[in-house]
């Protein structure tokens, strides 16, 4: 039996897309862990209050606590350290590009992304081409209303990647839930950030930053392959 992966956005979806690294595996887990403290401090809340309520009659008279005010302190700072220091870890973890074998540059414009595959280069010509949304009136059966787009960028899985994003006129941000990235293309800047794929699958993002009208109009497609298949695209797109 095969399993059913929800790799883009659904209406009304209430969790996350499936993760597709080990990135958004420990967001989701980091995730989990804190809803967990969240829903034990409102355990206690709600204890109190209720308790408050059904003996509001009684008077008590209490002028010092000192075990009481130990408590109190040290149980949140407890909680925020359990909570601040996985999340620290993590940031850090994700900002570390591990030996990139593939480089990928992501430019983004008004209202379309350009992906260029610098590693190869022929004659002084990289492999680089443009992405389009795919307009309502040229979908085809299966095709995703306002993800689906004209040319995907391609990947391999299990491959270190770097992808170096920059911007050619206005602010953008690349965006892609189920693959833990989210990194701002900046005009004149360029921002890094790494990929490890684990599986095949075709990933959906959108654009993430106020970038004009048609900033809603602006998706990310990308096929996760096998590199074999991966160096099937390359070879296609030297000819």
């Amino acid at each position: 039996m095969s399993r059913i992966y929800a790799d883009y956005a659904e209406a009304w979806a209430t969790g996350f897309q499936d993760p597709a690294c080990d990135w958004m595996y420990a967001i989701i887990d980091l995730h989990d862990r804190i809803i967990f403290y969240l829903l034990i401090i409102l355990t206690v809340v709600l204890w109190f209050l209720v308790s408050s309520m059904l003996n509001k009659d009684h008077m008590a008279h209490l002028h010092h606590g000192n075990a009481l005010e130990i408590f109190w302190t040290v149980t949140p700072a407890a909680i925020l350290w359990a909570i601040g220091l996985p999340s620290l870890r993590l940031l850090y973890m994700m900002d570390e590009i591990l030996d990139p074998e593939l480089s990928v540059k992501v430019m983004g414009n008004q209202w379309y992304w350009n992906f260029e595959y610098s590693d190869y280069v022929d004659n002084g010509v990289s492999i680089a081409f443009d992405s389009f949304m795919v307009g309502d009136n040229d979908l085809e059966l299966g095709d995703l209303r306002v993800l689906s787009v004209d040319s995907y960028l391609v990947l391999p899985i299990n491959t270190s990647i770097r992808l170096l994003i920059s911007s050619n006129d206005v602010i953008h941000s690349f965006a892609m839930p189920s693959l833990a990235l989210k990194a701002d293309a900046i005009p004149g800047r360029l921002n890094s950030t790494g990929l490890i794929i684990n599986r095949p699958s075709t990933f959906y993002g959108q654009c993430s930053e106020l970038c004009g009208v048609l900033h809603g109009f602006m998706p990310i497609g990308l096929h996760a392959v096998t590199i074999p298949s991966y160096l099937n695209f390359i070879e296609s797109h030297r000819d």
